[in-house]
């Protein structure tokens, strides 16, 4: 008859055990093992469950008790949940892991999260450096991905090896800001809004993002300015951005009347990828050497040196956190540091046709 029965033992170092054998048969067949146990309790578990499957006319299979590992999910399906528990974040910066990642998934987009390598790693910076991509650009995407792998809980994170994952070598670029001449030469060849967004950028030093992001409910008309509201600031913190007479008078003239203006409309109706576009075409036609928005805000802060503004006094106009990058990044010489004629450039062209 078939039959299961428990076998205590010793080890070597005099720690009772539990063996679990049965038979199929009688007394003729051989016993068959049915697993060691540290307790008691355990070893009547499994014996219970073999004897049951004898009692079922069923052979016991003790492979059925592992439980298979569920396999871990891929890397894609692990960056999208990422994203979507990122609810501390702006838009912005969601945009930007997502452009960040979009440069990981093509090679690591279905892999298993916890196969991905430090090599695996590694030979993504190099195919990305191979293609000729910026070390900024590069260290987004590592840095993205190995956010990631924080999430998935991966330990050690392969991302954050700083022996086998090396960024390429950039040398540190000087800005060249546009000059004066150079941005009323510009001008001539962009749409009014875009004339008017140049000169206020020019003006103020604020990011393209920051007068993007502006409403017509943040106006100031006793101020003639608008304020950069901490939610769209980078250093998390409001400020006012004033205007002169000039820049104010236009900027209100492409407004509806005052009771008719919705709060939540864009100021400007201006987005940083056409901008850098507008001036990019203005540039070529007016054969001067091509500058990014960006590059008025070095100006601005340059000038704001020169006028003898201390470090202090310019970071908090132009939205600068560290007094220390401010002074290493902008403390150098520019060629012009004539202000531009804000009432010439906003002058309708006479005989110079603007790009549309």
């Amino acid at each position: 008859m078939a039959s299961a029965w428990i076998e205590p033992f010793s080890t070597g170092s005099e720690k009772r055990r539990y063996r679990v054998r049965y038979r199929l048969g009688g007394a003729e067949t051989n016993p068959q093992y049915g697993g060691k146990f540290s307790t008691k309790q355990e070893a009547k578990a499994r014996c219970q469950w073999i004897e049951g499957e004898l009692a079922a006319m069923r052979v016991p299979d003790l492979k059925r008790l592992v439980t298979e590992q569920p396999k871990a999910p891929t890397f894609s399906t692990v960056a999208k949940a990422w994203q979507a528990s990122r609810v501390d974040v702006r838009d912005s910066t969601k945009v930007q892991h997502q452009v960040a990642l979009g440069r990981v998934l093509p090679d690591l987009g279905t892999r298993r999260i916890d196969e991905i390598t430090v090599a695996d790693v590694a030979a993504l910076v190099v195919k990305m450096t191979g293609k000729g991509q910026a070390r900024e650009t590069i260290r987004k995407s590592v840095t993205a991905l190995s956010m990631v792998l924080d999430f998935a809980g991966i330990t050690p994170n392969p991302a954050r090896d700083r022996i086998q994952v090396r960024l390429p070598r950039q040398e540190k670029e000087t800005p060249e800001p546009p000059t004066a001449d150079h941005i009323e030469a510009v001008a001539w060849f962009m749409p009014h809004n875009y004339r008017l967004a140049l000169c206020v950028l020019d003006h103020t030093g604020c990011r393209v993002g920051e007068m993007d992001a502006a409403k017509i409910g943040d106006l100031d008309e006793q101020r003639h300015g608008w304020l950069i509201r901490a939610s769209v600031s980078k250093t998390k913190r409001a400020r006012w951005a004033i205007l002169p007479d000039t820049l104010w008078d236009a900027l209100i003239a492409t407004l509806p009347p005052r009771e008719d203006r919705d709060a939540n409309t864009s100021l400007f109706n201006v987005t940083d990828d056409r901008l850098r576009m507008a001036i990019a075409r203005a540039c070529k036609a007016a054969a001067v050497p091509r500058f990014s928005p960006h590059g008025l805000r070095d100006r601005r802060i340059s000038l704001g040196h020169k006028a003898g503004l201390s470090w202090a006094e310019i970071g908090d106009s132009v939205g600068q956190q560290s007094r220390k990058v401010t002074a290493d990044t902008y403390g150098f010489v520019i060629a012009d540091y004539r202000e531009v004629d804000y009432s010439t450039v906003l002058r309708e062209p006479q005989t110079t046709e603007t790009l549309r």
